[in-house]
Order: structure tokens, then C-alpha cells, then sequence
């Protein structure tokens, strides 16, 4: 099984690692794992007085300060994980690389707000859920 796993550094990725680890009769060693966080695009203004060598710097350490810790868990757990990143708005990313990457699922971990803060402040797990075909499994 190919799997994707949004990770994004927060007490809910933390989640969504333990309940993958824990849950070893449907989620095996065998199977291929791909790490993948999103970073929101830095204001045009910014980005054109810092250059693209130093943005594109920035964005790079920030998607290894987010994805190194979760490598390095997951092998501790038998798991080797590939990695990836993306700038843009996290679910709109997470559900193209989701489809393009034709992954049986993708799983991350979810907030838990109810329906009314959702339509007041959005959800990540909200827009993958309206833009991916990819199945998903989000844990609280």
C-alpha cells in the first residue's frame, strides 16, 4: 500500500504518528510511506526583497525542521519514510500531491473543530477532504 502522511510538526501530527504505529495489524513496515508538509508562500513584497536563493533557503528549512523529527520517530519504528514539501496553502497542496502521487491514502492529523469554526476560520482537513480523491483517514 502506498501512504501518504501530511505532517506539519503540531500535537496532531504527533497523534496521527502514534495511532499509525500502534495500529501494526493495518499499517505495515511493508508498505511505502511518504512524508509531505506545505508552507504558506511568503508575501510578494518579501520574497522580492530577500531573492529567490534566500526564500527558497527558508523554505527548505523549514520543511526539514518539520519532516526531520517525524523521519527519524518513524524509523525508530521500523518505517523509511521518502519526504517531500510544497509552498502553497496546506490542504489545496496536500490534495494535489495526494492525486498526482496516485496514493491508496493519505492520512494526517485533524484539529477536531466543530462545523461552525470551520466555516468561520477554513480547515486544512476540510479543503483535502473537498479537493482529493485519494481516500483519507484523519486522526483526533
Amino acid at each position: 500500500m502506498k501512504i501518504l502522511l501530511a505532517v506539519d510538526g503540531s500535537p496532531y501530527t504527533k497523534k496521527m504518528l502514534a495511532y499509525l504505529v500502534t495500529h501494526d495489524d493495518a499499517f505495515s513496515t511493508a508498505s511505502e510511506y511518504t512524508l509531505f508538509t506545505a508552507h504558506p508562500p511568503l508575501p510578494v513584497r518579501a520574497r522580492s526583497m530577500l531573492g529567490k536563493e534566500l526564500v527558497d533557503n527558508y523554505h527548505a528549512e523549514e520543511s526539514e525542521r518539520v519532516l526531520a523529527p517525524v523521519s527519524k520517530f518513524l524509523l525508530r519504528h521500523g518505517i523509511d519514510a521518502k519526504s517531500a514539501w510544497k509552498v502553497g496553502p496546506a490542504g489545496e497542496a496536500i490534495a494535489k500531491f495526494a492525486d498526482a502521487g496516485k496514493f491508496d491514502l493519505l492520512m494526517m492529523g485533524s484539529h477536531g473543530h466543530g462545523a461552525l469554526a470551520n466555516l468561520v476560520m477554513g480547515s486544512v482537513a476540510t479543503q483535502v477532504l473537498a479537493h482529493c480523491r485519494v481516500p483519507v483517514l484523519l486522526v483526533r
